[in-house]
């Protein structure tokens, strides 16, 4: 029987060590934010020096890739006393996690950076109220939430 349990640890710290050498070849992999971080072509259009305001109600919560090789975001179209706007509020495996849901219907007020999108008007969200609640998307210089650090 000791015998066995020599061969069968033996045996198990092989398997070990062959997993160690195979991940260590394989490495590790970082996905980063998709192409939604602060310095990326899509988050350098956030601006604080456009900062608004915007009143009224969702008229649709839509999933879209905003530029080549980005993750899926989730962009609202609002209906504002001033017409239809785009809203962008971040990446989809960023807001799947968050309590606050927002659905067609849903009376918002929201706070971001008005920028140009495609040559139309848009929006690129900071914070989102509805009622009570409050999503916080980016930080007052504009660094998104879901980034996890940043520049000191």
């Amino acid at each position: 029987m000791k015998s066995n349990t020599v061969v069968i640890l033996l045996v198990a710290l092989l398997q070990i060590a062959y997993a160690s050498a195979v991940f260590a070849q394989q490495g590790m992999t970082w996905h980063g934010s998709g192409g939604w971080g602060h310095h990326s072509a899509y988050g350098m259009m956030y601006d604080t020096k456009t900062m608004t305001e915007i009143t009224g109600e969702v008229v649709s919560v839509d999933r879209i890739t905003m530029m080549h090789q980005m993750n899926e975001g989730v962009v609202l179209t609002v209906k504002t006393s001033e017409g239809n706007i785009s809203v962008h509020l971040g990446p989809v495996w960023h807001l799947e996690k968050q309590d606050m849901k927002i659905m067609p219907g849903d009376k918002v007020v929201i706070k971001g950076s008005r920028i140009i999108f495609y040559d139309e008007p848009a929006l690129i969200a900071s914070e989102v109220h509805k009622g009570n609640d409050v999503l916080v998307l980016r930080d007052s210089e504009g660094y998104p939430v879901w980034s996890g650090w940043r520049r000191q």
